[in-house]
C-alpha cells in the first residue's frame, strides 16, 4: 500500500523537494556521459578532455572558482543550454514545487554542471542562460503540456500523454516515475488562449551582408514550420493572475536547414502584476515581465534573458473589431553573433542588453488578423566585451484570413537588422527581409478576442 500523498496543486500536500534534487544530478550525469560519448569529447584548452570529468575535476572546479565567458557556438550557449535549464526547472515544477522554487532548482543544477559536467573553465554566461532563460523556457512548456494533459479529461489517452511529452519530457518522466504520486493534472484555471499552428515556404527578398565569410542565400526558398500561443489573454471574467506565467506568449519556428534549424524562440510571461479595465471596452494586465529570445536569421544572432516592466491588453473597437497589444520595456543580459570566425565584424559579443517589444494585433471578427511585432536589442559594451556594442532589430508582420472553419491563409514579412559600432572597425549594417506564404491552423475562429462586455461581471 503506497501511503505517499498526492500532490495537491492549491495546498501543496505531496509535493517534493527531494526527488528534484536527486533528478537534476541524475540528469547532469547522463547528459555528461551522452556529450562525452556522442560529442568526440574535444579537449579544453589546458588539453584536458571537456566532457571526461571525475570528483577531482569537480572539486578542482569548485575550488578555483576561475570564472570565463565562453565561446562555445551560439546555438548551444543561447538555444541548448536554456532547453537544458527547462528540463531540470520541468522536473522540480512537476513534482509540486511552485515557479521561484523551480526557478532554483535550475539554478542549482546550472551551478552543478559548470562544476561537475565539463572540464572547461566555468562560463557565467551559461550559467545565466541555464538557469533564468530555462526556467522561463520550462514554465511555458509546463503549462502547455498540463494544457494538453487537461485538454484529455481526468485520465488522459496515449495521444494527450504524447503530445504533453513531446513538450515537457521531464514532466512526463515525472508523471511515468512516480504513478498517482503526480498524476494530478496543474489547474490551469481555464485562460484565455489562442494557438496557431503554420506551415509553409519563404523566400529572401533582400540580404545586405558586409563579410564574405557569410555566403548570400540569393533569394533561396526554403521551407517553414512554426508554432505559436497566447496563453492568459485579458479580459475573461473571473481568469486571474496570481501565479507567474499566468499570461505568457510563445512563439518558435523552424526551417530545415544543417546550419540553422531552429530561426525563432520567443517567450515572454508575467510574473508579477495584476488586472485592470479603462471604461467598458478595454481589459488589460500590468506589472512585471520575464523574457528569454533566440532569434537567428541566416546571416546573424541575437538572444536576451530580461526582465521588463509592461502592459498586455485587449480594446473593443468595434461590434467584431478588437485590438490586443503589449508593449515591454526592460533589461537583460544579451548575446549576438556570427556563425563564423570573422574577427574583425566581432563574431561573438556578450553585454547588459536594454531592450523593448512592441506588439499590435487587430482581430476582425471571424474573417481576419492583422498581427505586427517590433522587438529592439541594444547589447552594450557593459559586460566582458568593453570595446563597442550592437543594435539589432527584429519586424515581424503576418496577415491571416480565415478560408474555412479552422483553416486559413497568410502571408508574413520578417525584417532583421544588425548595427555593430566597434572601436577598432567602422560601424556596419546586415540586414535580411523574408516573405512567407503559409497555411495555418487556428484554434479559435474569432483569432482569440476575448469578450466580456455581455458578462456582468467586470
Amino acid at each position: 500500500m503506497d501511503l505517499r500523498p498526492v500532490l495537491s496543486w492549491e495546498t501543496g500536500e505531496g509535493k517534493s523537494y527531494l526527488i528534484p534534487a536527486l533528478e537534476i544530478p541524475g540528469f547532469i550525469i547522463a547528459l555528461n556521459a551522452f556529450d562525452r560519448t556522442f560529442l568526440n569529447d574535444k579537449r579544453t584548452e589546458e588539453g584536458r578532455k571537456t566532457y571526461s570529468t571525475n570528483p577531482s575535476s569537480f572539486w578542482r572546479q569548485l575550488t578555483h572558482q576561475d570564472w570565463t565567458f565562453d565561446q562555445d557556438t551560439f546555438q548551444v550557449n543561447q538555444f541548448g543550454h536554456p532547453y537544458e535549464g527547462a528540463t531540470m526547472y520541468g522536473f522540480a515544477r512537476s513534482s509540486g514545487l511552485n515557479f521561484w522554487q523551480s526557478l532554483v532548482y535550475s539554478n542549482a543544477g546550472s551551478f552543478l554542471w559548470e562544476m561537475a559536467g565539463e572540464n572547461s573553465r566555468p562560463s557565467l554566461n551559461d550559467l545565466i542562460t541555464t538557469g533564468n532563460a530555462g526556467s522561463l523556457l520550462g514554465e511555458a512548456l509546463f503549462r502547455m503540456a498540463e494544457l494538453v494533459l487537461e485538454e484529455g479529461g481526468s485520465r488522459p489517452t496515449f495521444g494527450y500523454e504524447v503530445a504533453a511529452a513531446a513538450i515537457s519530457p521531464s514532466t512526463a518522466f515525472n508523471r511515468a516515475a512516480f504513478g498517482k504520486r503526480f498524476d494530478v493534472i496543474f489547474p490551469n484555471h481555464k485562460p484565455a488562449t489562442l494557438w496557431m499552428f503554420r506551415g509553409g515556404a519563404s523566400v529572401d527578398t533582400h540580404s545586405n551582408n558586409i563579410s564574405a565569410k557569410v555566403a548570400d542565400r540569393s533569394r533561396e526558398g526554403i521551407g517553414i514550420l512554426e508554432f505559436s500561443m497566447s496563453y492568459g489573454l485579458p479580459g475573461k471574467p473571473g481568469y486571474t493572475y496570481h501565479r507567474p506565467f499566468d499570461y505568457f506568449n510563445f512563439e518558435v519556428s523552424a526551417r530545415p536547414t544543417s546550419n540553422n534549424l531552429v530561426d525563432t524562440l520567443t517567450v515572454h510571461g508575467l510574473l508579477k502584476g495584476k488586472r485592470y479595465g479603462l471604461g467598458d471596452n478595454y481589459r488589460g494586465i500590468w506589472g512585471l515581465y520575464g523574457s528569454y529570445d533566440y532569434i537567428s536569421p541566416y546571416l546573424f544572432r541575437v538572444s536576451s534573458t530580461a526582465l521588463s516592466l509592461g502592459t498586455t491588453g485587449q480594446l473593443w473597437v468595434g461590434p467584431d473589431v478588437a485590438l490586443q497589444g503589449s508593449i515591454l520595456g526592460g533589461v537583460g543580459f544579451g548575446a549576438t553573433g556570427l556563425e563564423t570566425d570573422v574577427v574583425e565584424e566581432r563574431g561573438y559579443h556578450f553585454g547588459a542588453t536594454p531592450q523593448m517589444y512592441i506588439g499590435l494585433r487587430g482581430l476582425f471578427g471571424e474573417r481576419a488578423m492583422l498581427d505586427v511585432t517590433g522587438r529592439g536589442y541594444y547589447v552594450s559594451s557593459l559586460g566582458p566585451d568593453h570595446d563597442g556594442s550592437e543594435s539589432v532589430f527584429r519586424g515581424h508582420a503576418l496577415f491571416t484570413l480565415r478560408v474555412h472553419g479552422n483553416h486559413a491563409l497568410g502571408i508574413q514579412y520578417s525584417e532583421s537588422i544588425r548595427q555593430t559600432n566597434y572601436a577598432n572597425i567602422s560601424s556596419k549594417s546586415r540586414s535580411e527581409g523574408t516573405i512567407s506564404l503559409v497555411y495555418s491552423f487556428v484554434s479559435d475562429r474569432t483569432f482569440g478576442a476575448v469578450e466580456w462586455r455581455d458578462s456582468a461581471e467586470q
